[in-house]
């Protein structure tokens, strides 16, 4: 029986050992692939197109068997279709994708953050007061004018903050500071309103009764109609013995006040001379320091320790008013959010503002106490003539030449005493 199949022909010897001087083997049988879509054509209707074979090269028939062969390639590794770069190790990293991602990762970042921060800012702001209620107003001027107050409300303070903050404990409030803040284009100009001023109080509509109450010549200290009827009848009481026009009211209370200078991290001020006054609790010694929230507001609110009362008092007040503002706008507190967040929630929480005032309002205010304190502005007290009955009198002339050159805002050429 023969031991080879049926129709192998050629001497069996002469066959052997032939492979090895043949770059291929003879007679080696193709690996068909299928590829549908260039078969032969249909043999008639109905019939399907089926698939050619092709070797791996691409080609019909033997021809292209030893294409490629033995180069050394493996699928998939180096210099295969999904291999690494030419030079073997890994593809080189695209860096300008990764920087382009990079960059648009942190400014959504910063954009999401900045508006959660301002409807976060906004949501904090209580908008109490209504101009609106204010009757007779004056014109409206160029640029803008604030009125800041400073009261001695002890609202939500505890028994031992009253203590150590040495307020005491009368009920409701009354205005320990005013000042009117001018911006425009002929820098900033801070103007302190002594609280003792003799002022009259006009008409006004009640704020809470709607019930209008005529002017009927009465004169009394400036702190009193914050007494009388609160916001409204104060600004309506500035405006109607100034001229000026004023566009938005800002408050702070003692504690507030306090809370907001220990939140950015107590105010460096060069003291101007030893104060002592056991009822504001200043204990404070001349020269250069950093004070808390406690110190600080005792040295705003002392005016015992002081040769000229209340006029070197509001001095000091626009001095520290405007050291706090430049320390709260410094890349030091902006640029933090362990600062910034603290300093925010402190002030935002303790401002009573008007209704129609916005957090860039509010920030072109501090912005503008800051130019005041780097000497891009002016600082004065209202001009006094004199005192009658123990409250002190404006000088009608040079306030009336002041309130003018606000008004145009044009440059302040008015001293103060």
């Amino acid at each position: 029986m023969s031991e080879w199949p049926e129709g192998w022909s050629g001497d069996r010897g002469s066959r052997q050992g032939r492979g090895g001087a043949s770059p291929r083997p003879e007679n080696a049988r193709v690996m068909r692939q299928a590829r549908r879509g260039q078969g032969a054509p249909p043999q008639g209707a109905g019939v399907p197109r089926q698939p050619s074979y092709v070797d791996g090269a691409g080609h019909g028939g033997r021809g292209g068997y030893d294409s490629g062969y033995n180069t050394g390639q493996v699928y998939g590794g180096p210099g295969g279709p999904h291999g690494p770069a030419p030079g073997g190790g890994r593809p080189a990293p695209d860096w300008r994708r990764r920087i382009k991602w990079t960059a648009i990762t942190v400014v959504t970042v910063l954009v999401v953050t900045t508006v959660g921060t301002y409807f976060w800012a906004d949501s904090k702001l209580n908008r109490e007061v209504d101009l609106s209620k204010v009757i007779e107003r004056p014109e409206e001027g160029k640029g803008t004018n604030y009125l800041i107050v400073g009261s001695d409300s002890r609202e939500g303070m505890t028994a031992e903050q009253k203590k150590n903050l040495h307020t005491g404990s009368a009920e409701g409030k009354r205005t320990d500071s005013m000042m009117i803040l001018h911006t425009g284009g002929n820098g900033s100009t801070l103007v302190s309103l002594p609280r003792d001023s003799n002022v009259e109080i006009p008409s006004f509509v009640g704020s809470d009764s709607g019930k209008t109450y005529p002017g009927t010549g009465r004169h009394v200290k400036l702190n009193a109609a914050y007494a009388e009827d609160g916001p409204e009848l104060l600004v309506r009481t500035v405006e109607f013995n100034t001229g000026l026009r004023i566009d938005h009211y800002v408050e702070i209370g003692f504690a507030g006040f306090a809370n907001i200078v220990d939140a950015v991290g107590g105010v460096e001020l060069d003291i101007p001379q030893d104060i002592k006054d056991t009822k504001s609790g200043a204990d404070l010694k001349k020269g250069k320091q950093t004070l808390d929230g406690q110190e600080a507001l005792a040295f705003v609110r002392t005016r015992y320790a002081l040769a000229g009362s209340d006029l070197d008092r509001t001095k000091n007040q626009q001095k520290f008013l405007s050291a706090l503002a430049s320390q709260v706008a410094t890349p030091s507190t902006v640029l933090n959010p362990f600062r910034l967040y603290p300093t925010m929630g402190a002030g935002l929480d303790s401002l009573i503002v008007d209704k129609d005032m916005s957090l860039f309002d509010l920030a072109g205010m501090f912005w503008a106490m800051k130019g005041v304190s780097g000497g891009d502005g002016t600082s004065l007290n209202m001009p006094i003539a004199g005192s009658v009955g123990g409250n002190l009198t404006w000088d009608s002339a040079k306030v009336k030449t002041l309130v003018s050159q606000l008004r145009n805002d044009e440059k302040v050429t008015v001293t103060g005493n």
